[in-house]
């Protein structure tokens, strides 16, 4: 876009820490913003041993599910699966077990129902994967993962595995059909699936695998649950906590030979009672294992702990309920909290929680942490497959990303969120003038996706227009031209142009949500023809020098069949320009296209001094008049109500909310949230 008025004059404008600093007491005076989710930083162990995970565990979590392992999982290098790698999403058994197999890291998508043959059949899972189910219906029917010897840094979560149960082999003599089985393996988590009536064991740990986590499973309507060891060796370290053994007979766990076996917060109910005096039990520390209990809730077990001569086994917080037979508890067996950092919940509130929360879960989806696992915001969204149709997450950490960002049409449904604990945290920035690459090109972010939401960034270009002198002087920080795309907790910083919502052609709504969100620019640097609400928000004018004209906040371009352009509601416009020299907003024809009719309203908010009296102007041989500028119920001392200020009546606001900006025919509220 190009600006009528020569902009060769001095401008005034504080250093980025200054409007940041003023940016986060206003946001403070007005009640607005958010935080973002807080990383912990990794402790040291004590003793010389691996480095400890952060001190906060699943049970911390108000969704219970966490993008890392915790528990032994998380020692020794930790357990990432296949973080770095191409995510991929496979409906059928050849694409599964060509992933898995794989000698590249992959994060492999189970997207619905995939029925292995022959039944029973192993899908091999080499290193460096994760396996993960699409929302709570990805399943495995009939077969096996299974992990050789050597296999490292695997994930599998999320997934239902099931029924590969051989009528009548009820104690698994004549097949060897796990649902997981791995032999010496390291560095696994087994997180929110379910297992059941399959044709051997559940889960098969065995042959001295090492740094296992297995959280928030349920294993169920089967005999054999979950087994750990076979092995002479004391090698094995494995966390348990927060599953549920339900319906099930016996090893739930075994867990033999096993150097430490820590069980906190698991649930055991509707044990099979089919009399067996021996053979069906709960939790069995056997040969030398060393395992500590905690907070565990037993309902209707026989023998619910146990332990061998030679084993260890320390309990303590558990409930019973109509339990019988052994209670074994001798030996000091370890301290779990010199391993790592965990936080139990009461025993009490296990059945509940562990109901709730085990098993596959419908929000559960996959994260790319950045730059942990991909070291910039554009190879994580390069990852993302095309045609992508579920959420992926990017995690973006604190630190400031000097990289341009595109997220291209094919790939839908990304979630880009800053985890610091300020939205200032966490910046993309580039320096590119509309001069070198068109205003479109001279984007620090584009999205042409839809369906994309970011949450608590700084997005800014910081090309300093007033160190040069170019024809080309726009510097856009932000451009979407999806529909669908939400912005919360976010920063939009630049001098003209800085934010563009627009839509991939004039007749095409796109839509455009932001709330609780920090604007800044001079000229025309809220523009475009998406539909676009602005809630909740602090808008900055930017003095550019000028004592009359300082520039303008909105150039919309609204189709002119579009009843809905730009709406500015509940929010706050500060500005140190001097008295009446910004305009509220001017009527945008790209390229002279009448059917571009701008439509622009501000609603109760608040507007500074700088506001002109007669806040909008012509543009382009185009009259302000003729577009669809309105106010309704603006206040502060930059508002009036006179012969060039439209004003909404009460009757024609009710058609001008959030809602009828917003829904269109699919009925899109991102606002219900809220």
């Amino acid at each position: 876009m190009t600006h009528l008025l020569s902009k060769r004059f001095p401008r005034s404008r504080p250093g980025r820490g200054r409007v940041v600093a003023a940016v986060l007491g206003l946001v403070a005076a007005l009640g607005l913003g958010s935080l973002g989710e807080a990383q912990a930083a990794p402790g040291h162990a004590p003793h010389g041993r691996a480095q400890a995970a952060p001190a906060v565990s699943p049970s911390s979590s108000a969704g219970r599910w966490t993008e890392r392992p915790h528990g032994f999982a998380s020692l020794a290098g930790g357990t990432t699966g296949g973080a770095g790698g191409k995510v991929v999403t496979v409906t059928d058994q050849a694409s599964l077990a060509t992933y898995a197999a794989a000698e590249e890291p992959y994060v492999i998508r189970v997207k619905g129902s995939i029925s292995v043959e022959p039944f029973g059949s192993d899908i091999v899972v080499a290193s460096d994967k994760t396996i993960i189910g699409v929302g709570d219906t990805g399943e495995i029917v009939h077969g096996e993962l299974h992990l050789n010897p050597g296999t490292s840094n695997v994930i599998i979560r999320n997934l239902t595995i099931r029924d590969s149960y051989v009528e009548g082999d009820w104690d698994g003599k004549t097949t060897d059909f796990d649902a997981i089985q791995m032999d010496s393996a390291d560095h696994v988590w087994i997180d929110h699936n379910r297992f059941t009536h399959m044709g051997d064991g559940l889960l098969d740990i065995r042959k001295d695998s090492q740094y296992i986590t297995v959280s928030y499973n349920r294993f169920t309507h089967h005999n054999k649950a979950l087994g750990i060891g076979w092995t002479s060796n004391v090698r094995t370290q494995i966390t348990l906590d927060h599953n549920w053994f339900a319906g099930t007979k016996q090893r739930n766990p075994s867990a033999d030979n096993c150097a430490y076996a820590h069980l906190y917060n698991n649930y055991l109910s509707g044990q099979v009672a089919d009399g067996d005096p021996v053979w069906t039990y709960g939790n069995w520390a056997r040969g030398r294992t060393r395992m500590v209990i905690e907070n565990s809730y037993y309902d209707g077990v026989q023998h619910p702990y146990q332990a061998d001569a030679a084993a260890e086994l320390v309990q303590r917080g558990s409930i019973l309920r109509n339990t019988t037979g052994r209670h074994d508890a001798w030996g000091a067996a370890f301290e779990p909290r010199e391993f790592y950092a965990y936080r139990l919940d009461p025993a009490a509130a296990v059945p509940a929680l562990v109901k709730r929360f085990s098993g596959p879960q419908r929000r559960i989806g996959v994260t790319l942490r950045v730059p942990a696992d991909y070291p910039t915001v554009q190879a994580a969204v390069d990852a993302v497959p095309d045609g992508n149709d579920v959420p992926v997450t990017l995690a973006i950490a604190p630190g400031t990303y000097r990289e341009k960002v595109v997220v291209p049409a094919g790939k839908p449904h990304l979630v880009l969120r800053g985890t610091g604990r300020h939205r200032s945290d966490t910046v993309i920035v580039y320096d590119t003038p509309a001069e070198y690459g068109g205003s479109t090109g001279s984007a620090t972010v584009r999205i042409a996706a839809s369906d994309v939401t970011a949450r608590h960034l700084t997005f800014s270009n910081d090309f300093d227009e007033a160190a040069h002198e170019l024809k080309g002087e726009q510097a856009l920080a932000m451009k979407t031209t999806g529909d669908r795309i939400v912005f919360e907790d976010t920063a939009f910083l630049g001098n003209q142009d800085t934010l563009m919502t627009d839509s991939p052609k004039l007749t095409t709504v796109s839509r455009v949500y932001i709330r609780d969100s920090f604007i800044e620019g001079d000229v025309d640097f809220i523009y475009g023809r998406a539909t676009t609400v602005i809630e909740r928000s602090v808008i900055r004018a930017l003095s550019r020098g000028s004592t009359t004209n300082n520039g303008y906040i909105t150039a919309a371009s609204t189709w002119k069949d579009n009843p809905y352009g730009f709406l500015i509601t509940r929010s706050k416009v500060v500005s140190d320009a001097p008295a009446g020299s910004y305009h509220l907003g001017r009527p945008w024809h790209p390229g002279g296209e009448p059917d571009a009719v701008a439509q622009v309203v501000f609603r109760d908010t608040e507007l500074p001094a700088a506001v002109k009296a007669a806040p909008w102007t012509d543009m382009g041989g185009f009259s302000w008049r003729d577009a669809r500028f309105a106010e309704y119920r603006t206040f502060g001392p930059g508002a009036a109500v006179t012969a060039d200020r439209p004003q909404l009546s009460d009757a024609e606001a009710r058609s001008y909310t959030v809602a009828r900006y917003l829904n269109g025919s699919d009925g899109w509220a991102p606002y219900d949230r809220h």
